[in-house]
């Protein structure tokens, strides 16, 4: 709206040095008469200022006064006329003119501008301090985070999970029909899974401007039979009954998923909005609102792999690359989550997937490099689950090294480039670092019957 006014703003502004031309009185042209005049009439000024100084007596100008009195008689006296030309006053043709420039300009921008375009950013350069709001730089990293996808699903179009992240970012973009174009095609990969059906049942509503249309419900419908307790598709099931004229539909359904969601919940206060509006369309009392589940503050994060615990042995695995991938998928659009990606590293590590895992801790520690603490909890992750016999993987022995540089007695540092030395056949080495760990191990502990016994079995020992 604001930018509608502006753009009429300036369009008038532009138009008032044409029209205004054409609504003034037309200037008038003064015959040479009216100037002969005024210089007579200044001469008999002079001569009267020369008397008055007593330069001049009267009977000395008496002449010359009535030579210049007989002048004035004979100037010109044509009346004043206007000036000739295109200008003449012409309302009509003011109003015609207004009207094309204002039909033509409009017609032009509809057809060839682009009120909505892509934030696309198509100079790179280093951005000054003060130079763009936060907003906008995020939306420029999104914008190029969507760029990135997009190429790498031109080379490789049957990457299911991909066109999932492209979908999302496109949609974050306000981009719907390439969202829902990539959703489909994910869909058409195989990927079905209730996330991807309500994602692509959000897209659609989102394009057409809020009403959830046939298709949308049918995935949202198809995401409630693999998760009867999705809240999202159950939210927009509820609208649907609303936009369909059954507003009672739309209260009973709100009711049922405020009942199944907690009561610390942001969804609340929308759904209680929702509700509002479809009692006042039914004509009916607003009703009180159901009480939801205990505050879920104490709920741990929906991604993380603690969860794993409570379920069968034989589930663990689809349920942990469930997460893995909806995690990855959020940090593809918000990348600088570094305990996200520690988060995603471990959930590698329990997939035995120790290459991707390496990848998730650089991404990490590369957001921040002074952290002893990540490093130690990325080495601690790469190296779990491995043999006594096995060697320890090249990027846990890099993360081992650099932690050494800042804190060389660091008692799991130790413990494990010596476990590198003696695995490498350099007993001696092994020896140094394990002797600096005793140390600072207490005399009776059991890790310290640990190193003893890792000592007593070198070479020489």
């Amino acid at each position: 709206m604001f930018l509608s006014l502006l753009f009429t703003l300036l369009l008038l502004v532009a138009l008032l040095p044409l029209v205004l031309p054409m609504l003034r009185q037309p200037e008038t042209v003064r015959g040479r008469g009216y100037y002969d005049r005024m210089v007579y009439r200044d001469q008999l000024r002079e001569l009267d200022r020369d008397v008055a100084r007593g330069l001049l007596s009267e009977a000395d100008v008496a002449e010359a006064r009535v030579e210049i009195q007989r002048r004035v008689l004979t100037t010109d006296t044509i009346p004043l006329r206007p000036a000739p030309g295109w200008h003449d006053r012409s309302p009509i043709m003011a109003t015609l003119v207004a009207v094309f420039l204002v039909g033509g300009t409009v017609g032009l921008y509809a057809l060839l501008g682009a009120p909505e375009p892509p934030g696309i950013v198509f100079v790179a350069r280093p951005p000054l301090a003060g130079d763009m709001p936060t907003p906008v730089l995020e939306h420029a990293e999104l914008a190029r985070t969507a760029a990135r996808l997009a190429a790498k699903l031109e080379a490789d179009p049957d990457d299911a999970e991909r066109w999932v992240l492209y979908a999302r970012a496109s949609g974050s973009l306000r981009r719907w029909t390439i969202a829902v174009d990539a959703y489909r095609h994910a869909l058409a990969l195989n990927l079905v899974s209730p996330d991807v059906q309500v994602g692509l049942g959000e897209m659609l509503v989102m394009q057409a401007d809020g009403i959830v249309t046939p298709a949308a419900h049918d995935a949202f419908t198809a995401a409630l039979e693999d998760d009867p307790r999705n809240e999202v598709a159950r939210y927009y099931l509820a609208l649907a009954a609303g936009q369909a004229g059954e507003p009672a539909g739309t209260i009973r359904q709100m009711q049922a998923l405020l009942a199944d969601i907690p009561d610390d919940s942001p969804l609340r206060e929308e759904i209680a909005k929702r509700i509002a509006q479809a009692a006042k369309a039914a004509g009916v009392p607003l009703p009180v609102l159901a009480r939801g589940l205990p505050p879920a503050t104490a709920v741990a994060e929906a991604d993380s792999t603690d969860a794993v615990a409570i379920v069968p042995e034989s589930e663990q695995k689809t349920m942990v690359a469930a997460m893995a991938a909806k995690l990855a998928a959020r940090l593809e659009i918000e990348p600088d989550d570094a305990d996200g990606w520690m988060r995603l590293g471990y959930a590698y590590v329990v997939m035995h997937d120790r290459e991707r895992a390496a990848e998730a801790y650089d991404r990490a520690l590369a957001l921040k490099p002074d952290g002893l603490a990540l490093r130690l909890q990325a080495i601690e992750g790469l190296l779990s689950g491995l043999k006594p016999a096995d060697a320890l993987p090249p990027r846990a022995v890099a993360l081992l090294k650099q932690v050494e540089q800042v804190a060389p007695d660091e008692p799991e540092v130790l413990w494990y480039l010596g476990m590198v030395a003696a695995h490498d056949g350099r007993p001696e080495e092994a020896r140094r670092y394990w002797s600096r760990l005793l140390g600072k191990l207490p005399a009776d502990g059991d890790n310290t019957q640990m190193v003893r016994s890792a000592l007593n079995a070198l070479p020489g020992g």
